[in-house]
């Protein structure tokens, strides 16, 4: 079997970088509990932990709809050569 070239970075193949997409890891702030892991300040009798749960919510949203809206107009990568027969990728027939 042929090795396959590696993707061309003038062409647009192979996987696709946006700097947009790292917005998408500050949703994952939320798990580092020992930053949040304290009563006060309360908010409506509620601890401070909680409430900066609930807070994440909403965070999470707005990173994911701004990352959605500026990726969204982006050419989708198209595999490189012609495309195969579904018997060709049969993997039941290659033994």
């Amino acid at each position: 079997m042929s090795q396959p070239t590696p993707p061309s970075q003038e062409t647009g193949e192979g996987l696709r970088w946006n700097a947009w997409n790292l917005l998408l890891l500050v949703p994952f702030l939320m798990l580092v509990t020992p930053w949040f892991n304290s009563i006060e300040p309360q908010l409506f009798g509620m601890p401070f932990f909680y409430w900066s749960q609930f807070l994440w919510v909403p965070v999470g949203v707005v990173c994911v709809a701004v990352v959605y809206v500026k990726t969204r107009d982006e050419r989708n990568p198209v595999a490189p050569g012609a495309p195969h027969d579904v018997d060709d990728l049969d993997e039941g027939t290659a033994r």
